[in-house]
């Protein structure tokens, strides 16, 4: 799955609006005590049922592929006192979802007030039902502020298949990955010469031998402890550690890239250790300018020099198997 699909997350006082609007409507088709019991139904049905699709319109998060939990865990932004990430999402849909269900059992228990009384009466109890119901819409304001700033953030996360044959390309910002992914796919990722230009996973695609494979273009990604990575490395590492078949590390070897290239080939023998059932080619990227590594390709996309080399050497290293159907 993707978050493609989320859809949005109405605010509290939408809600509030949308129940009491609606309700005065379908109170005014009735009178006396039958057109409290419309009101009443109906501004609970639209908070209840509200409220709780805002919930079951979410995955579970513990059934998501791994990639996508671990990037919303990367790029869900803490909300007040909540945590960031899957947790914090947890806490607001079990806020917002006890919130759905107080409002249905706020219906029924001014419903049942309302047999047997006069309009008087029960225009009080309705009353009553309608301002215990908007504070309880109001008391999860926050969260569904929250799911919905959510929301906006996971739909521009990348739609990536976990089953189709994946190259991740990763290494020190600046060092030409997403100007190679750009060049080769149909990926337009931005390209600038300052660290970091890349604030998300992108993905792109090609095809060779009727086989479609996805090129992952990660954040820059520095050499250092997980710990102190920022929620934009923890994307690329998510990248390798459940989506790569081949990992292709981009070294600068003319250090125009602000890095030494002594500490990009250590990111590099750190990845081939931590990923060592995985293909990990070595790239020396911009080789019209500098190629003083021992690489597995060299690379210059702007004067053409190793393009499609690479692309065939990462699809070997890959060694994808088309399955084809049974033929009997």
């Amino acid at each position: 799955m993707t978050y493609e699909d989320l859809p949005t997350v109405p605010r509290a006082e939408e809600l509030v609006d949308k129940a009491f609007s609606r309700a005065a409507r379908a109170g005014r088709a009735k009178s006396g005590v039958e057109a409290q019991q419309s009101m009443l139904q109906t501004a609970g049905n639209i908070l209840s049922d509200n409220l709780q699709n805002v919930v079951t319109s979410w995955p579970d998060f513990d059934r998501v592929d791994p990639f996508y939990r671990e990037l919303a865990d990367a790029v869900v932004p803490a909300h007040g006192d909540c945590p960031g990430g899957v947790d914090g999402l947890r806490s607001h849909l079990s806020e917002v979802m006890w919130a759905g269900r107080q409002a249905g059992h706020i219906r029924d228990e001014y419903q049942s007030k309302l047999r047997g009384v006069d309009a008087d009466l029960a225009r009080k109890h309705r009353k009553q039902a309608f301002a215990r119901l908007a504070d309880v819409t109001r008391e999860v304001a926050d969260d569904l502020e929250a799911l919905g700033e959510a929301r906006d953030t996971l739909k521009t996360l990348p739609d990536v298949r976990p089953d189709e044959p994946t190259i991740v390309i990763a290494g020190y910002p600046n060092v030409g990955k997403s100007t190679f992914v750009n060049h080769v796919t149909n990926a337009r990722n931005e390209v600038a010469s300052y660290p970091f230009t890349t604030k998300q996973v992108r993905v792109g695609h090609v095809e060779r031998d009727h086989v479609r494979y996805q090129l992952i273009d990660t954040p820059g990604l520095l050499d250092r402890p997980e710990a102190d990575r920022n929620g934009i490395e923890r994307q690329a590492v998510s990248a390798l550690q459940h989506l790569a078949d081949c990992i292709l590390v981009f070294v600068d070897a003319s250090a125009e890239c602000g890095y030494p290239v002594e500490v990009q080939l250590a990111l590099r023998d750190e990845l081939a250790d931590r990923f060592a059932d995985i293909p990990v080619l070595t790239v020396c990227t911009k080789a019209d300018r500098a190629r003083d590594i021992e690489a597995d390709a060299y690379l210059s996309v702007t004067e053409e020099e190793g393009v499609e080399e690479l692309l065939d050497a990462a699809v070997e290293a890959v060694d994808y198997e088309l399955e084809l159907p049974f033929e009997g």
